[in-house]
């Protein structure tokens, strides 16, 4: 193993030097989460009604710049309700990475969806243009004003890129190749509050967009989603039916579709604004942690990945590029080992016993980095 990479974990827990072990990226509650949480308990809204669901609603698409928001449990459910509010069939396919977090392609399997695994760029990490471009010259055909996989027969219904770790894809691009086809495009944005392309929040380049806030993200209300659209009919369809698709009415329980039950509860929103006012001070925080990462791992010949041109990423999780799966794996044993958390990337998900017989593209790009990444310790640093 490289020596330096040693030097690494000393390093960690140098800005790190009150945590034993040294957390991946553990949740800070510094703000008014217990004040808000008293607030929303006192105020017996505990469910998916409440007023901290509608500001925490208005804090993201404020933020996000995005016209709708909508509150879900989980990016999962999001996503999921994203595909179905869109407008796709069961049976329809969508092309995603193969390189992602499996709620990606569970959420797609969920609305009842196909997903199609193709590359990504070995800078950005999201999907490649280019392995987009040739998917579809070599097998997409558009037959009656939709697209059509000549391989499957199926209908090709969207595209769903996710931005990785917060690193920002080639989503302008995308967005062109999709528009040229006829294709929706989903971005799975659930890892990048607070990524930018230029003057664009990343999840407002298509119809619709996701977040996450889970126990491990910049922001967290322990569990939770966000859809983010400037669709109307989108909105008001994922609001609807990700509430049990009841009718409004003071007292009359009417619903008038197959629903789910996938709203926020209050209680989590109130912690999502207690983390929202802190908003700023979580990214510059990371932003100041990942210099210091990149100055380091220059200096010691470590590879760092670092954001494209015209991107601003959220820093959420800071990833180091080894020579090889074998000195991965000694380094994950020789961090942990040593009190320093870190982790691999995904395994891709057509290697998944669930996903083995999806269609997939070359996946060379995915291959070499699920061999050399690990994501090292990225949590808000507390003095």
């Amino acid at each position: 193993m490289n020596p330096s990479l040693k030097e690494l974990v000393d390093f960690i827990k140098q800005l790190y030097p009150s945590e034993n072990p040294v957390p991946l990226h553990a949740p800070r509650f510094l703000g008014a989460e217990k004040q808000y949480l008293a607030e929303c308990i006192d105020s017996t809204f505990v469910s998916y009604v409440g007023a901290f669901v509608t500001k925490f609603e208005k804090q993201i698409s404020d933020l996000t710049g995005a016209k709708h928001a909508v509150a879900m449990v989980n990016g999962t459910a999001a996503l999921q309700m994203a595909l179905i509010a869109s407008g796709m069939q069961s049976g329809d396919e969508v092309i995603t990475q193969a390189l992602t977090f499996v709620a990606t392609a569970n959420g797609i399997r969920h609305a009842g969806g196909e997903p199609v695994f193709i590359d990504v760029d070995r800078d950005t990490l999201g999907m490649s243009p280019k392995a987009l471009e040739d998917f579809l010259a070599k097998f997409a055909a558009v037959r009656d004003g939709a697209v059509y996989n000549k391989l499957s027969g199926r209908r090709i219904f969207a595209v769903m890129p996710m931005h990785t770790f917060g690193f920002a894809c080639r989503i302008v691009e995308l967005a062109s190749i999709c528009k040229k086809w006829g294709l929706e495009l989903i971005e799975d944005s659930a890892e990048s509050l607070g990524t930018w392309v230029g003057e664009q929040h990343t999840g407002t380049f298509g119809k619709a967009g996701l977040l996450s806030f889970n126990g491990n993200k910049p922001i967290t209300c322990g569990g939770g989603g966000m859809l983010i659209t400037n669709d109307d009919a989108v909105a008001h369809k994922a609001r609807h039916i990700s509430t049990t698709s009841k009718r409004k009415h003071a007292w009359e329980f009417f619903h008038d579709e197959l629903g789910w039950n996938l709203r926020m509860p209050n209680v989590n929103a109130a912690l999502g604004c207690a983390q929202m006012d802190r908003l700023d001070h979580i990214l510059s925080n990371k932003k100041e942690t990942a210099a210091w990462y990149a100055s380091w791992c220059d200096k010691h010949n470590v590879g760092f990945i670092k954001p494209v041109d015209g991107t601003r990423p959220n820093h959420w999780l800071n990833t180091i590029v080894v020579a090889d799966s074998l000195e991965r794996e000694e380094f994950l044993d020789f961090s942990n080992s040593n009190g320093v958390q870190t982790r691999p990337i995904w395994v891709l998900m057509n290697k998944l016993p669930m996903y083995q017989n999806c269609l997939v593209g070359d996946l060379q790009q995915s291959q070499w980095l699920e061999d050399r990444l690990v994501n090292i310790p990225s949590s808000v640093r507390v003095q």
